[in-house]
């Protein structure tokens, strides 16, 4: 396998940087036609829609979509059925998230003026969620965690979520993760049929006020089309580690380190940073080494020579702006001094820190969002969390003397702006009674 080799010392780096972070994220216009004829006729036809997609999609036979719903029992049974191990390690992985997440969850708050003014802002949480896991071989239980514990966190009133069963496969470490989370009510239905029957509702599936969680192509595109109509949590890229090395620890270390993001799919990215040219030498020999031992080692390779790279930079200070202009999903400082150097990261979507801080902990256990912001969108936005989940309200409450005070000022403003009635609004009541 050829991996891409760059230094910020030759002249070329540039043109060669730009073409590394280079991402082509055009729509498929297939796929969006096949998507856009689903959501119009799930917004039609409702029930009889989405049972007729999941018969022709995922094989998958119904008289109707309150069969498809999953009762309760058998979450509770499917968690009951997992070894002991996995039951604990699914169990502490949740405490973990419930934990951290609680320390996100916002509260109302208000404050009185000299005047007897009162201004604040409430907060409440949605009513409904809808979330989507990838479902039959594919085992998410994670995707469930990190999406529905926050919610319940927030306060959300019901949560919904559908997950795919091709050929009547159910996956049981989804269901069992369900049962732990507390999701209210799960459906056996997945794509672009889903999405539209938590966006516009169906007789036995209610509208949501959100819908969260990944899925392929026609699941992303699906969730672009309805928002706006409902919220949704982001529309994901491939996934991305960049590693900012200092030369010291085991370059295996590494080279697992990028073997585990590559895995996910080849147009995965997984990129090292580091002013040391013989260590950078060590990584990737321990990635010719290791990579043979991998299950999924072709799409490792494919990902890694594709998509992946080893760089030199001329010190720590360059390899920060460039992980800056990167602003990756994952940034992993794997440094002798890591948190020496954290100021200096302003866009990452998680930063782990040292080199014990791998960036498995974080998709599973370590309390952090899994859900992140991918293709630069850590420039501006966040990990998923509860604020996600909760929405705020003004709280504006004028008395008599805030309202003589204020009046003059919106009616001036307003005036400014051509807008009579608005300072006609402001100024009657000027005369007031108090």
């Amino acid at each position: 396998m050829t991996l891409r080799r760059l230094s910020t010392l030759h002249a070329d780096f540039p043109d060669a940087f730009a073409r590394l972070l280079a991402w082509d994220d055009a729509t498929d216009e297939a796929i969006e036609s096949t998507v856009a004829a689903i959501l119009a006729d799930v917004r039609r036809r409702k029930d009889a829609a989405v049972l007729e997609y999941t018969r022709r999609f995922d094989r998958v036979e119904a008289k109707s979509l309150a069969d498809l719903e999953i009762p309760h029992a058998e979450l509770a049974a499917a968690f009951d059925a997992l070894g002991p191990r996995e039951r604990d390690a699914l169990t502490v992985a949740a405490q973990r998230i419930t934990a951290y997440h609680r320390k996100q969850k916002a509260e109302s708050w208000e404050y009185r003026e000299d005047d007897g003014t009162v201004l604040g802002q409430k907060v409440t949480p949605l009513d409904r969620v809808g979330l989507y896991v990838p479902g039959g071989k594919a085992a998410y239980p994670s995707s469930v965690l990190m999406n529905a514990i926050p919610a319940k966190v927030a306060g959300v009133a019901e949560l919904i979520m559908v997950t795919p069963t091709p050929q009547g496969e159910r996956n049981p470490w989804v269901l069992a993760a369900a049962h732990l989370a507390g999701v209210d009510r799960v459906f056996a239905i997945g794509g672009a049929q889903a999405v539209a029957a938590l966006a516009y509702g169906t007789e036995t599936i209610p509208q949501v006020d959100k819908i969260v969680g990944p899925g392929n192509a026609y699941v992303a595109a699906a969730k672009r089309r309805v928002f706006g109509v409902v919220g949704i949590d982001m529309v994901a890229g491939p996934s991305e580690v960049l590693i900012i090395s200092d030369g010291s620890g085991d370059p295996a270390w590494i080279a697992i380190d990028m073997f585990a993001q590559a895995e996910h799919d080849e147009l995965a990215q997984a990129i090292v940073l580091c002013p040391d040219a013989g260590f950078l030498d060590r990584v990737a020999t321990a990635i010719e080494r290791l990579l043979p031992q991998e299950p999924r080692r072709e799409i490792i390779a494919r990902s890694l020579a594709q998509r992946g790279a080893l760089i030199e930079v001329r010190d720590l200070e360059e390899a920060c702006e460039l992980a800056n202009r990167i602003a990756p999903e994952h940034l992993e400082l794997a440094l002798v001094d890591a948190r020496a150097w954290l100021p200096r990261i302003r866009h990452a979507g998680a930063i782990f820190l040292g080199h014990y801080s791998s960036e498995s902990l974080g998709d599973y256990c370590a309390g952090p969002n899994h859900v992140l912001p991918t293709m630069r969108s850590a420039r501006f936005s966040s990990p998923l969390g509860v604020y996600d989940f909760q929405k705020r309200s003004s709280i504006i409450e004028a008395s008599h003397r805030g309202a003589q005070a204020l009046g003059p000022i919106a009616a001036i403003i307003a005036a400014g702006e051509g807008l009579a009635a608005h300072a006609h609004a402001a100024e009657i009541r000027l005369a007031g009674a108090e």
